[in-house]
């Protein structure tokens, strides 16, 4: 029923979106009375009205999977064009290739892990094109799991170390690897794993970013909430069935839209107050500011469902039984042991105002592979930085990625 009211929520919320864009375009016209009214001849009634339209059918429309969009980059002053491929296809995740035409030949090999946690991986897009300039990069790019058929079987964490492993097994060895927030976990069991078995396309580098590798350690919201409720409880209460007008009808899941519904519940007057200039921006004129905002929202409002056991397990697992620092965590039934990293380097990258996941625990990874050599190991904490910001924005172009290529040649 969950997925069934959403959708017919969905369904009105659309035509009133629909209706609103109407009312925008009919009242920004030149020829509307509400814009000449008044002793003074223009009381700016119609742009106003129009404004608040606008930023209410921006609001209530609904967002499909965004596109990549990434056709060139500035390198040194000169615009190179960016060449973006699928190279491995998989039910649950491709696994997408972007380099730009004058890269040299021998340009070192990034596998950036986005995460699967409510959003696409188009979310990292800023993150890549900074990449680009210095590297061929590769992008996990998972799939909406209402799209995938019953008939594809399941995906949980298992699996998904299993596709980082394939992946990196495609891009061959030498390979740099940095994961973004939730990925920080399975990858760097997956690290585990190709460093016990001598697998010749262990990544040199692992870079994590804002990852919950130890959320006991300045514990926040989100990791409160998965604490303070039994597993049993999220099972009965946040799982949905998709509907029969999806490709996955029938698939259990934990719905992108619960998850975006908590992460702006988390900040909702930050999001009401960013809407509000929206609004001011829009009734000035000003629409390179409000198109910012908009585009913004556009990629935050994108969301895509998890498989119903990759998002049990991984707040069992990490959230509530902290399995990988405790040093429990399995992959196919066999124990993961993190002291077995001996050959990949680590960065631990962490955001000083990170709201998701607080300061130490990206940190503790580095603490919890006692047989990887000090100078291979290597932390940052971006001042400044919430969540966001250290993978998005002007703190990741200019402080943060020059850390990651600094310690990628050193390493790689």
């Amino acid at each position: 029923m969950l997925y069934h009211a959403y959708e017919l929520q969905r369904s009105w919320l659309n035509s009133a979106s629909a209706f609103a864009s109407i009312g925008v375009e009919m009242l920004n016209h030149p020829a509307h009375p509400l814009n000449n009214f008044g002793p003074m001849g223009y009381l700016n009634i119609g742009p106003m009205a129009a404004s608040a339209l606008e930023v209410f059918a921006h609001a209530t429309a609904s967002y499909g999977k965004p596109a990549w969009n990434i056709e060139a980059i500035d390198v040194g002053g000169h615009s190179d064009p960016v060449v973006e491929a699928t190279v491995v296809n998989r039910p649950f995740g491709d696994l997408k290739e972007f380099y730009r035409e004058n890269l040299p030949e021998d340009a070192p090999r990034l596998l950036v892990v986005a995460p699967m946690s409510g959003h696409y991986a188009t979310l990292l897009r800023g993150t890549v094109e900074r990449m680009l300039e210095n590297y061929r990069v590769f992008v996990t790019d998972w799939s909406d799991a209402k799209t995938v058929p019953l008939h594809e079987g399941t995906f949980d964490l298992d699996d998904y170390m299993d596709y980082i492993v394939g992946f990196l097994e495609h891009i061959g060895p030498g390979a740099n690897v940095m994961a973004v927030c939730q990925p920080s976990v399975p990858v760097f069991a997956a690290t585990a794993i190709m460093n016990r078995d001598g697998h010749p396309c262990t990544p040199k580098t692992l870079t994590m970013m804002g990852g919950p590798i130890d959320t006991r350690r300045s514990p926040t919201s989100v990791n409160d909430l998965a604490m303070e409720r039994p597993i049993e409880w999220f099972r009965h209460n946040v799982i949905a069935t998709v509907p029969m007008q999806y490709r996955g009808a029938g698939r259990q899941v934990y719905p992108g839209f619960m998850q975006l519904a908590g992460f702006m519940s988390m900040n909702l007057g930050n999001h009401m107050m960013s809407h509000y200039e929206m609004f001011k921006h829009l009734t000035v004129g000003d629409d390179e500011s409000a198109q910012a905002t908009k585009d913004f929202y556009d990629e935050y409002r994108s969301v895509c469902d998890m498989t119903a056991e990759f998002y049990l397990q991984t707040v069992q697992e990490v959230f509530q039984d902290h399995a990988l620092p405790n040093g429990t965590f399995l992959h196919r039934g066999k124990r993961i042991d993190l002291g077995d990293i001996t050959e990949t380097a680590l960065l631990a990258i962490e955001g000083e105002r990170d709201d998701i996941s607080g300061l130490g625990q990206t940190k503790a990874a580095l603490e919890l592979t006692p047989r990887l050599a000090d100078d291979k190991k290597r932390y940052y904490m971006a001042e400044g930085a919430g969540h966001y910001g250290i993978f998005n924005g002007s703190k990741w172009r200019d402080r943060i990625a020059p850390v990651v290529e600094e310690f990628i040649a050193k390493h790689g």
